[in-house]
């Protein structure tokens, strides 16, 4: 039987202890992986594992031994409990073995759980369970995670209280990070929040949620977009220490200008741009960059765009002779003192 996309979380949240088994396959291993471990977990509990109720077989090992999965389905753990059989990286190779071994299983006998990668309609693993009466088949595909997925997920890391602001910055995470990604910053959150019971609120998503390569340039950024020109320099010879390059550093700030210009031009106002941005700004940095693009407004922000442009070409040029930080921090006092006008 097929499981319809609308139907699978539940499942996997709740799998049916009678049933014979169940095919996941998909294109993103990741996912797949993550949805196999929900299933086992739930049929089998957290301790399934430690107490022999797992067995696992790698497909290349069941095509050298064909009986290992009719042996894992009929075989009795010392530990009393439902048992899975699961057979990983499966392909069509295995399909004969598969439906002999779904042919003899009987209630009592362990469930089998199979994950696969991206199957065409015609694979006779797909048909398999497709057509089986008592077993199920789920394609997982690369869709963001619904509200109830990501509800799950807050659950299972004990975030039950969390506020209309985070909520959102949450889903929006969601839809950037690849599900292992996402799921591990929630559990980072989780343990971040532990013995708290104030609300989840932005800061403390921005505090957990991954930072770009860009995170040791924001003060510098942030500090020519506030119009700070006289604390320009001592930021820039920490860089200059630090082994920043200009080139990388001009090539940071167009991107934060670019970033502030598309939302100052965004048609509903620099909030909505903001809020609109892929991949998302988080927390405090969303609404400091918010206050930037209003300050700034298209006409100033475009002035900046080019003059930043202009200093990346001289930057690049063969007969460029100054020194290349120089030209950078002047740039950026200069856009300093426009951003104060």
């Amino acid at each position: 039987m097929k499981l319809s996309p609308r139907e699978a979380p539940g499942y996997f949240a709740k799998p049916d202890p009678r049933k014979t088994g169940i095919l996941i396959y998909g294109g993103d291993a990741m996912r797949v992986a993550l949805r196999r471990q929900e299933v086992i977990k739930a049929l089998i509990g957290p301790d399934g594992e430690e107490e022999m109720r797992l067995s696992r077989i790698p497909s290349s090992e069941l095509r050298k031994d064909p009986a290992m999965l009719l042996d894992a389905i009929k075989a009795q753990s010392f530990f009393p409990g439902p048992r899975v059989a699961f057979v990983e990286d499966a392909t069509d190779v295995i399909a004969q073995t598969v439906t002999a071994a779904l042919g003899d299983w009987q209630d009592g006998d362990a469930q089998v759980v199979i994950t696969a990668g991206q199957l065409k309609a015609s694979s006779k693993l797909r048909k398999l369970f497709e057509g089986h009466k008592n077993a199920f088949a789920v394609g997982i595909y690369d869709d963001p995670p619904s509200r109830q997925e990501i509800e799950a997920t807050l659950a299972n890391a004990g975030l039950n209280n969390i506020s209309n602001d985070a909520n959102t910055d949450l889903n929006a995470l969601a839809r950037e990070l690849d599900p292992g990604d996402f799921r591990q910053t929630v559990e980072k959150l989780g343990l971040y929040k532990l013995g708290d019971t104030s609300p989840v609120s932005s800061e403390d998503v921005s505090a957990c949620a991954p930072t770009s390569s860009e995170a040791d340039l924001d003060d510098i950024l942030n500090i020519v977009a506030e119009g700070r020109s006289n604390e320009i320099g001592p930021i820039m010879n920490k860089l200059t220490a630090q082994g920043t390059q200009a080139v990388g550093l001009c090539i940071g700030a167009m991107r934060h200008f670019r970033t502030l210009h598309a939302a100052a031009s965004h048609p509903s106002g620099a909030s909505a741009g903001i809020a609109a941005m892929r991949p998302p700004v988080f927390g405090p940095r969303r609404d400091r960059m918010q206050r930037q693009a209003q300050q700034w407004g298209v006409i100033r922000l475009e002035q900046a765009l080019t003059a930043l442009t202009d200093t990346d070409l001289q930057l690049r040029s063969a007969g460029q002779t100054a020194p290349s930080m120089a030209l950078v921090e002047r740039v950026l006092i200069k856009l300093a003192m426009l951003g104060r006008r």
